[in-house]
C-alpha cells in the first residue's frame, strides 16, 4: 500500500507538470483552430532561456521564472504576426507544415546556441525540502508543481468558459465576419491568445526544467506527450486536458515501475482504445468548419 501511495502521488504530480505544459497547445487549438507543433520548440526554449538566465545572470530561479515565458511570449507574437497569421484562411494543413518546420529550425538554433550536453536547473532553495503526504515523503517541489496545475487549471477555465472575453473568443472561432461587424478587432484578440499559449509554453518549460532536465530533442518528445494528451482529452477542452493528463502521467509512472519496457506502449493503447471508445476524445468538442 505504501508503494501504492508512493506511486500515486508520483504520477498525479507528473500529470499535473504534463498539464502545464500541454495547456498552451489546448488554449491555442481551442480558441484559435491553429494546431502548433512548434508548441514544444516553445516549451524548450523557455527551458534553455532559464538555464542561461540561472547559470550566467541572476543565478535566481525567480527572475527565470518571469523572464524566460515573457521572451517565449514575445517570440510567440512574431511568428503568429510575421508568419502565422496569413495561413488562418489556409487551413490545419498548412498550419501544421509550417510549425513543424519551426520546430526543426528551432532545434538547430538551440543546438548552435546551447549545444547537445544534458543540462539541468536547480530547484529553488525555498522549494529543496520535503513533505509527507500519506505516511510517505515527496519533494516539496512535486506537491508545489500540483498546487500550480490545478490553479492554472481552474483559471484557464473560468478565462475560457465564464468571462465574456471567452465568450468572444470562443464566437469568433465560430464566425469571425460576424464578431467582426460587431466591432471586436478579433485578429487582436487571437493574436493576445496565441501569445498566451506561448508564455504558457515557456512557463512550463521553466517549471519542468528540474524534473525532466534539458537534453537535445527534448521539445519532440514533449510534443509527442503533449499531441497524446490533446487527442486523449479532446480537442479544445481545457476540462479534457487536465483529465488525460493526470490519466497519462499516472499510467505511465505506474508503468515505469511494473513494465518499463512497455510504459509508453501503455500510453499509446490508451489512446487507441479512448480513439475508439470516444473519437473526439473525452471532453472534446467538434470544432467549427469555415
Amino acid at each position: 500500500m505504501d508503494v501504492l501511495a508512493a506511486q500515486l502521488i508520483n504520477g498525479f504530480s507528473y500529470g499535473m507538470l504534463l498539464f502545464i505544459i500541454t495547456c498552451g497547445l489546448s488554449l491555442v487549438f481551442g480558441i484559435l483552430g491553429v494546431l502548433n507543433l512548434a508548441h514544444g520548440s516553445l516549451y524548450m526554449i523557455g527551458a534553455y532561456v532559464a538555464f542561461s538566465i540561472t547559470s550566467t545572470f541572476s543565478q535566481s530561479f525567480w527572475t527565470a521564472l518571469i523572464a524566460a515565458p515573457l521572451v517565449v511570449a514575445v517570440l510567440a507574437l512574431i511568428i503568429e504576426r510575421t508568419l502565422l497569421k496569413s495561413t488562418y484562411h489556409l487551413g490545419h494543413l498548412s498550419q501544421v507544415l509550417l510549425t513543424f518546420g519551426l520546430a526543426y529550425v528551432f532545434h538547430d538554433i538551440a543546438k548552435l546556441i546551447w549545444g547537445s550536453n544534458v543540462l539541468s536547473i536547480q530547484v529553488p532553495p525555498s522549494l529543496e525540502g520535503s513533505i509527507i503526504v500519506f505516511g510517505q515523503t515527496f519533494p516539496l517541489y512535486r506537491i508545489v508543481i500540483i498546487g500550480v496545475g490545478v490553479c492554472l487549471a481552474f483559471g484557464l477555465w473560468w478565462m475560457q468558459n465564464k468571462t465574456r472575453w471567452g465568450a468572444i473568443v470562443r464566437a469568433g472561432l465560430s464566425d469571425k465576419q460576424m464578431i467582426g461587424a460587431l466591432g471586436v478587432n478579433i485578429h487582436l484578440v487571437f493574436t493576445t491568445i496565441f501569445v498566451i499559449g506561448g508564455l504558457l509554453a515557456g512557463f512550463g518549460g521553466v517549471v519542468a526544467a528540474p524534473v525532466l532536465g534539458l537534453y537535445p530533442d527534448m521539445e519532440f518528445q514533449t510534443l509527442i506527450l503533449a499531441l497524446v494528451v490533446l487527442v486523449i482529452g479532446g480537442l479544445g477542452s481545457i476540462a479534457g486536458t487536465l483529465v488525460a493528463s493526470v490519466l497519462v502521467g499516472t499510467l505511465e509512472t505506474f508503468g515505469r515501475f511494473l513494465f518499463p519496457e512497455v510504459s509508453m506502449f501503455l500510453v499509446f493503447a490508451l489512446m487507441a482504445v479512448i480513439l475508439v471508445w470516444r473519437p473526439n476524445g473525452l471532453l472534446g468538442k467538434q470544432v467549427a468548419e469555415e
